[in-house]
């Protein structure tokens, strides 16, 4: 059979013409996952996933003696990023058709795999699902995460959990192939160097990276302002949409829509998608500031924090939150745990609680436009 299979592969090779592709030729259209709204067509070519992919390995995120456990969808570019890496490295794959935590963790250890690629929410159900204590974990040496900003307790309680694993964080979107900065977990291993856990990371090889202000002008070092990036990785432009192309992409630079800031050391802190940032009361809130400090109170197990109109303040910042099981009502002791933790201005002014998880997609991205329709004619 083995020989049969070897000759039809040899005479299909014969009859097949070389086709040389051109560098800037699209490879394909990969729609983003519509968080903030509806979503679009991105249209990425040959050169710009081949760039990244090679970016990728340059940092290390790949190998040709990994395994890894594919577990993010490939038509998301973040699934896409991991099957492309483990081709250029010639690493050997293992691919899930759908994510379900107890499958992850019999996988991880059936196939010893050494690397998988996680959404913080992927992470967390892996930790909670009643199978994970008696999981060998020990040949896992890398876990890969992005798509939203990890929580510090839920950070802490990985590490733990995957005891020689690296935890490698991944900032970027579909217009950037998708990789746009990287956070090795080298960069926050000291006490010294701790607070560097709750960055995006600096920029990844061949990437150039700025933050700008309304003017497009850029903002001094420590201001917050609009993250934007330029190199091989910007993509051709919105299927379709070519004055929201031009409304992205400005001089070669891609415009993300995320409010962030750089520190001394070149490290991008990432504090907001500037549509989900809150104006209350003429105040600036960044819902992910509030997310992380609701995050850290043992009674929460999942939360999202929006504006919802307010005939006072303008908008007010409401917070949606499904505690873990058995845990009945705990607003007075979020309220306390908020006071302590935020100034006035940011707290929560009213809650909603709830048992089943908050609405996510394929990707497993929190669709706070979902929850913002729930809420508009409140």
């Amino acid at each position: 059979v083995d020989a049969e299979r070897t000759a039809l592969f040899h005479r299909a090779d014969a009859q097949t013409a070389a086709t040389e592709i051109a560098r800037d030729a699209l490879l394909a259209i990969f729609y983003t996952g519509g968080t903030t709204g509806r979503s679009k067509g991105v249209m990425l070519s040959h050169d710009n996933v081949a760039y990244n992919g090679l970016a990728a390995l340059a940092e290390g995120l790949f190998g040709a003696n990994e395994t890894f456990l594919h577990v993010s969808p490939v038509f998301h570019i973040a699934g896409a990023l991991g099957l492309f890496g483990t081709l250029l490295s010639a690493a050997r794959s293992v691919i899930v058709p759908r994510f379900d935590p107890g499958i992850v963790l019999r996988l991880l250890e059936r196939e010893r795999c050494t690397q998988t690629l996680l959404v913080p929410t992927m992470i967390q159900m892996v930790l909670d699902h009643p199978d994970f204590a008696g999981t060998e974990l020990s040949h896992v040496r890398n876990v890969l995460h992005g798509a939203a900003p990890i929580a510090d307790a839920l950070l802490d309680r990985a590490m733990r959990g995957f005891p020689n694993a690296a935890f490698t964080n991944l900032y970027g979107m579909t217009e950037l192939s998708p990789c746009a900065t990287v956070l090795h977990s080298r960069d926050y291993a000291t006490p010294a160097t701790r607070h560097r856990a709750g960055a995006a990371g600096r920029a990844i090889v061949g990437t150039e990276i700025r933050i700008v202000g309304i003017d497009g002008g850029p903002v001094p070092q420590g201001e917050v302002g609009e993250i934007a990036v330029a190199g091989p990785g910007v993509m051709q432009g919105y299927w379709k949409r070519p004055a929201e192309t031009a409304e992205a992409i400005r001089d070669g630079w891609m415009h993300t829509g995320d409010g962030g800031y750089l520190d001394e050391d070149g490290f991008v802190y990432l504090v907001d998608r500037l549509k989900d940032m809150i104006i209350s009361g003429g105040e600036n809130v960044y819902s992910v500031e509030v997310e992380t400090v609701l995050a850290r109170h043992p009674a929460v197990q999942q939360c999202a924090v929006i504006g919802i109109a307010d005939p006072q303040w303008g908008e007010r910042v409401h917070a949606v939150v499904r505690l873990h099981d058995g845990v009945k009502s705990a607003e007075p002791s979020l309220e306390d745990w908020c006071r302590e933790h935020l100034t006035s201005f940011k707290r929560p002014r009213s809650y909603d609680f709830r048992q089943e998880p908050l609405p996510m997609s394929g990707a497993g991205k929190l669709l706070k436009s979902e929850l913002r329709k729930q809420y508009q004619n409140l």
